[in-house]
């Protein structure tokens, strides 16, 4: 949730750097949030990043 939280704030996966994070480990920390909460959080395209 924590990890959610600071990608929401900063508007991008590279938030994952404050949290001395990878990427790529933050997108699928998301994904399995997005999965067991079933519902779909974030609207993700190459350039951008939404909530839903």
């Amino acid at each position: 949730m924590e990890t959610f939280a600071v990608v929401v704030e900063a508007g991008s996966f590279t938030a994952a750097e404050r949290l001395g994070l990878s990427k790529s480990f933050v997108s699928k920390q998301v994904s399995l949030l997005e999965r067991y909460l079933r519902a779909r959080l974030l609207y993700r395209t190459t350039r951008k990043l939404r909530i839903s």
